[in-house]
């Protein structure tokens, strides 16, 4: 068994692991993510710290599946290209999305959760490189190719980093790639007020800091960086698959404006 000594916002991969984890052992699956059920088997940690449900768990793997299908479609349409999945912690997105050997696959984040992916995850085929270093940093995009259109894929990073920071990553990456896509969620201001309520980050000491209410906020930081997509997270796909106190949830959430903006899912594009 794993010993866990992580806190703060690296905590918090936790309970989105635990939640693939939980979603995977359901029939009616979203993600079927077994390696993130067994990658929890293997660790010696109190899940129950995430204090991940059943129906929050489906919602992780909704959000985990439109962002897997949307770079799904990307590779599709540009199968030799570089994919950036940012702050990847130990999810296992290298593994359930299917690529030609055409594509060029980075997955960053910090030293130690790189070391813990050594650890528990299996190494995934084709042309893949794990980079132990803070997206924030400048060194690891340099060491990047620029030959490529590239994805960027970032779950639950954008609100971990400040306004200036995110800036700056999303600023980074379309200065250095000539065309390619941005894939992430974002909380909406609402959402950072309410973060003490979001069990995951309260227990593990984390802090929210950035809220996203509009994406021409985003637009604005590179020329021709267009918004495809922005789907509030009570409008996913996916629904049916809540439990049914879940589903219940999402349409009182979805009658309230201030709530049904808490969250986003955005695709943007240059």
């Amino acid at each position: 068994m794993e010993k866990i000594t992580l806190t703060g916002a690296q905590e918090t991969m936790l309970a989105t692991l635990y939640g693939r984890a939980v979603d995977s052992g359901r029939p009616l699956s979203v993600l079927h993510d077994d390696e993130a059920k067994r990658a929890v088997d293997r660790i010696d940690y109190d899940f129950a710290k995430t204090g991940m449900n059943l129906t929050s768990a489906v919602g992780v793997a909704i959000r985990a599946r439109v962002l897997d299908d949307w770079t799904r479609e990307f590779l599709a349409r540009t199968p030799s290209c570089t994919v950036l999945h940012l702050a990847c912690g130990l999810d296992t997105r290298a593994h359930r999305v299917e690529r030609p050997d055409t594509v060029r696959w980075v997955d960053v984040d910090m030293p130690d959760v790189v070391a813990l992916r050594h650890k528990l995850l299996p190494e995934p085929g084709g042309d893949y490189r794990l980079v132990a270093s803070s997206v924030t940093e400048d060194a690891w995009l340099a060491d990047v190719p620029a030959d490529r259109p590239v994805v960027a894929v970032f779950e639950g990073l954008s609100m971990y980093l400040t306004q200036a920071e995110g800036h700056a990553l999303v600023r980074r990456i379309t200065e250095r790639f000539s065309s390619g896509e941005l894939l992430f969620d974002v909380y909406g201001s609402w959402g950072v007020k309410l973060q003490r309520l979001v069990p995951a980050v309260r227990n593990a000491g984390a802090t929210l800091h950035w809220g996203v209410d509009d994406p021409a906020e985003i637009e604005a930081v590179h020329p021709g960086l267009t918004t495809v997509d922005a789907w509030r997270s009570v409008d996913l796909p996916h629904v049916e698959a809540l439990p049914r106190a879940g589903r219940l949830q999402m349409k009182v959430v979805s009658a309230i404006p201030k709530l049904r903006d808490v969250g986003k899912l955005l695709r943007m594009r240059w």
